[in-house]
């Protein structure tokens, strides 16, 4: 093994509706915003997405999305396989989700950031996708002897809500016949094999090509076949009625589809997607019930859950996997769409900001299959005690434990940045969740800009500007975090508007020219009561950790694949972690600690790049110390330590590779 410091570390990985169009077309030109008529049988969601490509990242989003683009999820197709050689593109490889789940995350990227290389080569294998389709509707990967040789449907679903994004960046009219004859063909095939396994479990993505469609189409029979999903789908809401979802599954315990956290972070959306299709399908009430249930027994501070790979409880030291983060936030996005609650935009954010980038490298080229809240160390622990993951899930690499996450990582920030803004039905603009960005749509007939200029989630600040063709009326709904102490709008010719926490503020007005517009969030520290009476410091949308020393070590070098910058590494502390708050700073985290701005910097969630960093003091506590390779589990109650008060360091969750997150409280 080679050891490399993290900045030798750094530089090997950085070596490294709409009228037909042609498959490729620059989103320059806006596409009007509103939404689609009502139609009978299918509920009109609070809001719309935006087609995807009308909005931009800019400022640290765009760097953001640009190392992503520069790391795994622009070439992963080029060495790995199971994407590159798969049998969805005529190869020999793996052909069931890992294709599918790569283009799904790559194509919002590449429009995105609407990078023409990326956008050739997403149009390329979709080129391959629908040449493989067979008359009787299904893809290539379907096996001709079905009758015999189940092939569970859950590869099909995803392909058919992959292909219909693309139908929607590009309006390219085969794509969307290729869908159509696939729903088609699963329509026919469920009655001959109704969903199993993963299918079963994630049957509510299957109804996202089915709305598209419908909503193009017009086609009854769509409607139909949602409903067939629902019915031949695991029912949720009764699962959730039940005991068995508040006990956190044994370590190296007993496996449940009910249970497996990712598709538990797929689940939010069903019942609401489900009650599109009608009041006696899906219950819109139920996502939020099911959000705080997993909050109460499973919940961590970064706003997921742990999972590793089922519901493991509140304890810091169990993992939550990559995927799992990645479905939830694209469950939020759905749920923000459908119901317009700005909970779960509080709850994208808090997602977005801590737990997504905290999984990754910050140069994007590797990634953890669970993360920790407390990780003082990532390495090869044959001890873990994980609820049935192996000894490599939390080494930064290529495929540590398994491939899924390789597979389906892409989707978090690129869907994230496709879903900031969304169109209201009265033809208006909401901003559903916040990073720098513009955002083009067309209201009334008339183009419109939205950009929004920040540094947030580092700052309080943001600056939104309005730029019309010419006048026109529209309402600009924008949420205010329930977090937000005092919120204020400032709008030109006018006093300063106390906005309420929690809700969305309707700015309805005419607009002329360019209109700016400012927003500020004031964030307060705070520490939360966390698991066996341990302590999280949060501010605003972000959670804080202790800043440590890394040591990176190169592992797996002999394994397939594992060449340089995607290569599997270790990463070992070399500061002290195991430091307690005392009780009094803890209980008041506002008058303990002190925050310094720094420059956002070129990689935005790392050490380094850290935007904000929170000062405070603690103090060594011996007794805590590593156990089967992880930090020992807190003890309840106050702990004694006669050890100095130091100065302590803490940085974003999110900017951290290896961290404490929840503290013991220290006596006296």
């Amino acid at each position: 093994m080679t050891s490399l410091n993290r900045r030798e570390f750094l530089t090997h990985m950085t070596a490294g509706a709409v009228a037909f169009s042609a498959p490729i077309r620059s989103a320059a030109k806006p596409r009007e915003a509103s939404p689609a008529p009502a139609e009978p049988g299918l509920a009109e969601p609070k809001f719309r997405p935006l087609p995807l490509g009308s909005i931009r990242p800019l400022g640290w989003l765009e760097r953001q999305l640009r190392i992503q683009a520069d790391g795994l999820s622009g070439h992963l197709d080029e060495f790995w396989p199971d994407v590159g050689q798969s049998k969805w593109f005529g190869g020999t490889a793996e052909g069931w989700e890992r294709a599918p789940y790569w283009l799904d995350g790559f194509i919002p990227l590449a429009w995105s950031l609407d990078d023409p290389a990326l956008k050739a080569k997403a149009s390329r294998y979709i080129e391959m996708i629908v040449a493989g389709q067979r008359a009787d509707g299904w893809f290539a990967p379907y096996p001709l002897d079905a009758a015999e040789k189940r092939y569970d449907l859950w590869a099909i679903l995803l392909a058919n809500k992959m292909l219909v994004q693309y139908h929607d960046a590009t309006g390219d009219e085969k794509v969307l016949r290729t869908v159509e004859r696939s729903l088609k063909a699963l329509q026919a095939g469920l009655d001959r094999t109704p969903l199993y396994d993963w299918g079963r479990y994630r049957w509510f993505e299957g109804l996202l090509p089915v709305f598209h469609v419908y909503e193009k189409t017009g086609e009854k029979w769509l409607l139909d076949l949602g409903r067939k999903l629902r019915a031949q789908g695991f029912d949720y809401e009764a699962f959730y009625r039940g005991e068995d979802v508040t006990v956190p599954t044994p370590r190296r315990g007993l496996w449940k589809w009910a249970k497996h956290v990712v598709n538990t972070g797929m689940a939010p959306k069903a019942s609401a997607l489900a009650w599109r299709l009608g009041p006696d399908q899906g219950n819109p009430a139920f996502p939020a019930r099911m959000i705080a249930l997993l909050d109460r027994y499973h919940g961590q501070v970064t706003g997921v859950f742990t999972g590793d790979e089922c519901l493991a409880g509140k304890n810091p030291i169990q993992g939550t996997e990559l995927c799992a983060v990645v479905e939830f936030m694209f469950s939020l996005e759905i749920l923000l769409s459908v119901l317009g609650d700005p909970a779960f935009g509080d709850r994208l954010e808090r997602i977005a900001f801590n737990a997504l980038p905290a999984t990754f490298t910050p140069d994007m080229w590797a990634h953890q299959y669970d993360q920790q809240v407390n990780q003082v160390q990532a390495t090869v622990n044959p001890d873990h005690l994980w609820t049935t993951n192996g000894p490599e899930s939390n080494i930064y690499g290529l495929e540590p434990n398994f491939g899924c996450c390789t597979a389906n990582m892409h989707q978090g920030w690129p869907k994230f940045a496709a879903h900031l803004w969304m169109a209201t039905p009265e033809g208006g603009l909401a901003a559903a969740a916040y990073a720098p960005s513009r955002a083009r749509f067309v209201s009334r007939g008339v183009p419109v800009t939205a950009e929004l200029r920040t540094d947030y989630p580092f700052r309080e600040t943001l600056t939104i500007s309005v730029a019309v063709d010419k006048p026109v009326r529209f309402p600009l709904l924008l949420r205010v975090p329930a977090w937000a102490r005092r919120p204020v709008l400032r709008v030109p010719g006018g006093s300063e508007i106390g906005l309420e926490p929690g809700t969305f503020h309707r700015l309805d007005r005419a607009w002329s020219g360019t209109t700016e517009i400012e927003l500020r969030f004031p964030m307060r520290a705070q520490a939360t009561a966390r698991y066996n009476e341990a302590v999280a410091v949060e501010r605003g949308p972000l959670v804080y950790s202790l800043k440590l020393g890394e040591e990176w070590t190169r592992v797996n070098a002999d394994k397939p694949h594992r060449e340089l910058p995607h290569g599997d590494f270790e990463v070992r502390p070399t500061t002290p972690w195991n430091y307690g708050l005392p009780a009094a700073e803890a209980g008041d985290a506002a008058a303990a600690m002190t925050f310094e701005e720094k420059p956002v910097g070129a990689r935005p969630f790392s050490p380094e790049g850290a935007g904000m960093i929170a000062r405070t003091r603690g103090r060594r506590l011996k007794s805590w110390l590593l156990q089967r390779g992880w930090a020992a589990e807190i003890t309840p109650g106050l702990q004694a330590s006669d050890e100095p008060l130091e100065d302590l360091a803490l940085i974003p969750y999110g900017c951290s590779n290896i961290r404490v997150t929840e503290f013991p409280r220290l006596k006296g």
